[in-house]
């Protein structure tokens, strides 16, 4: 059992989230893990999603909540966030899925046993059940990530050294930013791995990946190509 010895600082970001956000924050401060802080940033929301994450601020001395005056979207607003972040560690949650509460313990443990720079998890889609990665968790991961991106972006937990090392999430990716660190971070010869156990249930209907599609895809082409983005966003 770890000590609690390691600060992690959990990022989320949040737009127009107020259906999900309850559940996202109360998912992160029920961990089995209480060395943490939540770093919460709302990022332009028009509806109750800044109300909700103050409260949280108000009542748990270890969330703060940071407010984008306009909607900027995940990239530099995670980057803000990582920028205000105390710990040692830096673990990623996003606005409309949940984390099981030992996903933080036990990837500290693991990231710490196998003295790895970043690790992710597996997660279950909630809508269908299915487990993601399936067949590319098996496959070595710098392979992989010359067709798509294996690691479930909600799971990351990373070094925050090494993520600032790589030069944190590359703002010209306004999407697959995930893609690209990841990229990077195996490129870098970074020892990134994926627990094989599922702690993160994901929300895949009425999220970035499905509403944007075509912009993920071709951000992630550029990262495919290892090339910068051209269309301005």
């Amino acid at each position: 059992m770890n000590k609690e010895t390691q600060l992690i600082s959990v990022l989320l970001s949040a737009y127009n989230a107020e259906d999900t956000i309850e559940v996202a924050i109360n998912s992160i401060l029920n961990q089995t893990y209480k060395n943490h802080e939540l770093l919460i940033m709302d990022d332009g929301s028009t509806d109750d999603t800044l109300k909700i994450c103050s409260n949280f601020e108000k009542k748990f001395a270890n969330v703060k909540v940071f407010k984008n005056i306009k909607n900027i979207g995940l990239t530099k607003s995670l980057n803000i966030l990582s920028n205000n972040a105390k710990g040692k560690y830096l673990a990623r949650q996003d606005s409309d899925d949940r984390s099981l509460e030992t996903r933080l313990e036990r990837q500290l443990n693991y990231i710490n046993k196998r003295n790895l720079d970043a690790c992710s998890t597996r997660a279950r889609i909630k809508e269908s059940d299915k487990i993601m990665p399936r067949l590319s968790y098996y496959l070595p991961k710098k392979a992989v990530l010359k067709f798509k991106n294996p690691f479930v972006h909600g799971t990351l937990m990373i070094k925050k050294q090494i993520f600032n090392n790589v030069g944190s999430y590359d703002e010209r990716f306004y999407y697959s930013q995930d893609y690209k660190l990841m990229s990077d971070l195996t490129r870098a010869n970074y020892k990134v791995k994926i627990l094989k156990e599922v702690h993160y249930v994901l929300n895949m209907e009425n999220n970035i990946s499905t509403n944007f599609y075509k912009e993920q895809m071709y951000f992630a082409e550029c990262v495919r190509k290892n090339k910068s983005p051209v269309e301005k966003i």
